[in-house]
């Protein structure tokens, strides 16, 4: 499939509209409806009906594959970019808000960087097609296993810091005085679903067998202070690494002692990193694997399923 066509199809679908599409990539509205009878054609099947403008079965179908099409066609050119070009003197940090624990604020350089704070999901994204020069993601894991990514590029990842788990609860909710709290006794309570600041949901699911853990509030965005405010005043609990969750007014924040799983940080870059990339990885990334066998093994991956290392863990 030409993927010009393919980007005009995806960009009609979104909108609803041939009109809206054509002042969006600049072209005629002729020009749209040319581009969608040449891919209808191609494929030998209609994609969108007309009225209203919506995909049909066989478009829908192609839109689940054209996402990741298009966003790795980007990742190509942004990475042959970048092999191409002179190193930049300024660092695009692309980051999830809990993903800047202490060792990453005492690295970070003291000018020329831009923090680009997204969901999880975007950070590879932002790496693989260059509107970030390194990502720091992070999530719920099992001690020095590596966290499950996107599969947007191949990606290279350095697990940088693993850390305890802490629930947030309010001081005067009936389990503050626990000095540690089983995930599992939790699976009924009432929890803040914030996807994209807090540990999400469905990780906690996970490590429970898939059971419990239905969110009373959603909270979308990447503010970590409007989700402890939603914690203190008891509208959920919510799951944050110790160093998010300590010290925040109005809560008690209990370790999880059960099962045994930690707040994992880990490092992404495509390619050899330049400039100041390479300075901040060199600080993050532990120089050889003794010093620090279960982070420091570089490890690249493709959708998180990682390849063995070189070096073993």
């Amino acid at each position: 499939m030409d993927p010009h066509l393919l980007r005009t199809y995806v960009t009609v679908a979104r909108l609803a509209s041939f009109s809206e599409a054509a002042r969006e990539l600049g072209y005629t509205q002729s020009a749209v409806s040319q581009h969608i009878a040449a891919l209808e054609q191609d494929l030998g099947a209609p994609l969108l009906t007309r009225r209203p403008v919506a995909p049909t079965a066989a478009g829908e179908r192609l839109l689940e594959h054209a996402g990741p099409l298009l966003l790795r066609l980007d990742a190509a050119r942004a990475d042959v970019v970048r092999m191409a070009a002179a190193p930049d003197h300024g660092l695009t940090l692309a980051t999830t808000p809990t993903a800047l624990g202490p060792l990453v604020l005492a690295a970070l350089p003291a000018s020329g960087v831009t923090l680009r704070v997204l969901p999880r999901d975007d950070v590879p994204a932002a790496v693989a097609t260059g509107t970030a020069d390194l990502g720091l993601v992070d999530g719920l894991a099992a001690p020095s296993d590596p966290l499950r990514l996107p599969d947007v590029a191949p990606l290279t990842t350095h697990g940088i810091a693993e850390e305890p788990v802490c629930v947030l609860l309010p001081g005067t909710h009936p389990l503050a005085r626990r000095t540690g709290l089983r995930l599992g006794d939790l699976a009924d309570a009432r929890w803040l679903d914030a996807p994209e600041t807090g540990l999400p949901l469905a990780h906690l699911r996970a490590a429970n067998g898939g059971h419990g853990f239905r969110p009373a509030l959603r909270c979308d965005g990447t503010d970590v202070r409007t989700l402890t405010a939603l914690a203190a005043a008891g509208h959920g609990l919510t799951l944050l690494p110790r160093s998010a969750a300590v010290d925040v007014p109005g809560t008690v924040a209990v370790p999880v002692t059960e099962p045994r799983v930690v707040h994992r940080t880990e490092l992404v870059h495509t390619g050899a990193p330049r400039g100041a990339a390479a300075m901040l990885t060199n600080v993050l990334v532990p120089p050889t694997p003794a010093a620090a066998p279960a982070l420091a093994s570089p490890t690249p991956t493709r959708g998180g399923l990682p390849r063995t290392p070189g070096a073993s863990e």
